[in-house]
């Protein structure tokens, strides 16, 4: 097939994309695709309509091309892609209207309320230790977690160094659980349940993307009736969500049994890095990372794309 790998774009999560798209090129090359790297630029319609590819790999992460609008764009030049359509997207990177979603369905999730950054110096939305972050960004991307003795002030001091600058507008939750999960579906099959666990600090985007700064735990030592309810509550994100292809859920947990559980957010383009988890659980199920890209094309083809 003539693959068009579509990576780097001009989001925060730049970089983590074109490691993503270039381990994706390199896959679809040892499977024998005709592979065509694409870095987005404003022209990336003209790009893909003049090389008129068998299939797109969405290999962008972060706004705009996991927001739903570069899949509208390749919805209207017909061209089928992987990973999940526009309206799984829109849903899926807003962390507000996924709860609208979820919770209802009852997957746990944490409470929390939409403020308006320049509040903060006001005084704290909610009683500390509480996570501020962006509505709309993955691979924790402008989080903060504001603890009683942080050197942020209190209130938020307007020269603390905070990651919060940026967002005129963060979603507050309370600090829930002190373990962190995470569970890829592929199609409707749940991988695997790891923990992660930070080396310094907390899982940043930083901890996420330097080797040595987080140690996985790929099956997480968690009781059987913990990792059952991760795994299914993943599942059911991923199908309540519109979720196509693969997708990574991620959760807190506080040791207290099923009921300790709390799901973050769903992430409709994991990364597909050397460090990243979806590739990493993959294995643990006897998957190679080629296997996975190519699972991943066939269900875009299987898919009721254009």
């Amino acid at each position: 097939m003539k693959v068009a790998v579509l990576m780097g774009g001009w989001s925060a999560e730049r970089e983590v994309s074109l490691m993503s798209g270039r381990g994706v090129a390199k896959a679809c090359r040892t499977l024998g695709h005709e592979t065509h790297e694409i870095d987005m630029d404003r022209d990336v319609a003209a790009v893909l309509s003049a090389l008129a590819p068998d299939i797109v790999f969405n290999a962008l992460h972060g706004v705009p091309g996991e927001d739903g609008t570069v899949q509208g764009m390749l919805d209207m030049l017909g061209l089928r892609y992987t990973h999940s359509g526009v309206a799984a997207s829109v849903v899926a990177i807003d962390k507000e209207l996924t709860k609208r979603v979820l919770v209802p369905a009852g997957i746990r999730m944490p409470e929390g309320r939409i403020v308006e950054t320049e509040s903060l110096h006001a005084g704290d939305p909610l009683p500390r230790p509480y996570v501020l972050k962006p509505v709309n960004e993955g691979s924790s991307v402008g989080i903060a977690i504001v603890t009683a003795d942080s050197n942020y002030g209190d209130p938020i001091a307007r020269d603390a160094a905070g990651p919060w600058q940026d967002f005129k507008t963060l979603l507050a939750e309370p600090f829930v659980g002190t373990r962190e999960l995470t569970v890829a579906v592929l199609g409707d099959r749940p991988l695997a349940v790891t923990e992660l666990i930070p080396t310094r600090g907390f899982y940043d985007f930083d901890a996420k993307y330097t080797e040595g700064l987080t140690e996985h735990r790929c099956p997480a030592d968690l009781p059987q009736d913990v990792a059952a309810r991760a795994m299914a509550d993943a599942v059911k994100a991923h199908q309540l969500l519109g979720c196509e292809g693969v997708s990574r859920s991620d959760f807190r947990y506080d040791d207290q049994g099923p009921e300790g559980l709390y799901l973050l957010e769903t992430n409709t383009q994991p990364g597909m890095t050397p460090l990243s988890l979806v590739p990493e659980q993959a294995r643990h199920v006897g998957m190679t990372y080629e296997h996975l890209v190519q699972r991943i094309i066939d269900e875009a083809l299987e898919g009721t794309g254009p």
